[in-house]
């Protein structure tokens, strides 16, 4: 298995990759680091635990809310552009926010 280096909001990482594999993998990274940081920049969380947990409720949503699509399709552009497309509403991800801190606030840990 091969091993890329891959940076997600400035913070690199070591992973593991199958042979053939690694466009996808960069193209997960890109849109992982993406919704990260835009999680960032709003202004409205700076933990990155929490940053992180939003962005994968984010992009659970936005897979949810495709068709099924075959294994072998490729993946589609990067769903958050400038304008947002394919993300949930505002009112949606603050929503969210006030989820994951009400979860969060017991013990700081979700599991």
């Amino acid at each position: 298995m091969k091993q890329i280096e891959v940076s997600i909001m400035g913070q690199s990482y070591l992973l593991g990759c199958p042979e053939g594999g690694e466009e996808r993998l960069k193209q997960a990274v890109s849109q992982v680091d993406r919704e990260m940081c835009a999680i960032r920049d709003s202004g409205k969380l700076k933990a990155r635990e929490r940053i992180a947990v939003l962005a994968a409720l984010n992009l659970a949503y936005i897979l949810a809310d495709r068709p099924a699509a075959s294994p072998a399709a490729p993946a589609p552009a990067a769903a958050s552009d400038a304008q947002g497309e394919g993300l949930p509403p505002p009112e949606y991800i603050d929503n969210l926010i006030q989820r994951l801190d009400h979860a969060l606030d017991n013990d700081g840990h979700l599991i």
